[in-house]
This record gives C-alpha cells, structure tokens and sequence, in this order.
C-alpha cells in the first residue's frame, strides 16, 4: 500500500494515488478507496487492477484538508492503508480509519 501525492503548481489540487498490494487482494473481484471524499459510498470509486495485480486509482482532492478513508474488498472487508499520514477512531464500529492529509 501506498499514498503517493503529486502537488499541482497551476491549481489546489494534490493527485493522490491510493493503490493496495497484491497481497491483500489476491482472490478480490472489486476493490474500492471509500471516504469523506465520495461520501463514503462504497460504490463511487473502484480501483483499477493492473497487470501486476496491485489494485490503484488516482484522485485530484482539494490541497490544505484531510480525507477519512477506508479500503474495501468484495464489499465486506474493510482494509486501513498501512502507509497512511495517521488514523483516528471511526465513529462507526470499533476501528480506526485511514486519514490523507493535504
């Protein structure tokens, strides 16, 4: 896993790449990044599996916020990056979630 943040110097935009590795999705069908970014719509950003088979998808998010995210297997795994700039406690259930800072 990783978060890989590419600043836009002509707008306030960052392009963040969320990819997970093979490692976690081996037999997955459909990985998707959920967060306060989509609404935490578990549908509205799938990632793309690649050739290598690590799942990825490249998003512009707004430069000087912080996004709550989550990754989420099938639809029934949720999955914290292990590369994230920190974590907070969800609201929702007993778990942590992922948090981007821009």
């Amino acid at each position: 896993m990783a978060l890989k943040k590419r600043y836009m110097k002509s707008s306030k935009t960052c392009k963040v790449t969320f990819d997970i590795p093979k490692e976690l999705t081996e037999n997955a069908k459909k990985v998707t990044v959920v967060g306060e970014f989509n609404n935490w719509d578990t549908k509205a950003t799938p990632l793309r599996k690649l050739k290598d088979k690590v799942y990825k998808v490249t998003l512009d998010l707004e430069v000087g916020k912080e996004y709550q995210f989550r990754y989420l297997i099938d639809g029934k795994n949720w999955v914290n990056d292990w590369y994230a700039d920190k974590y907070v406690s969800s609201p929702v259930g007993n778990c942590e979630n992922s948090v981007v800072v821009l």
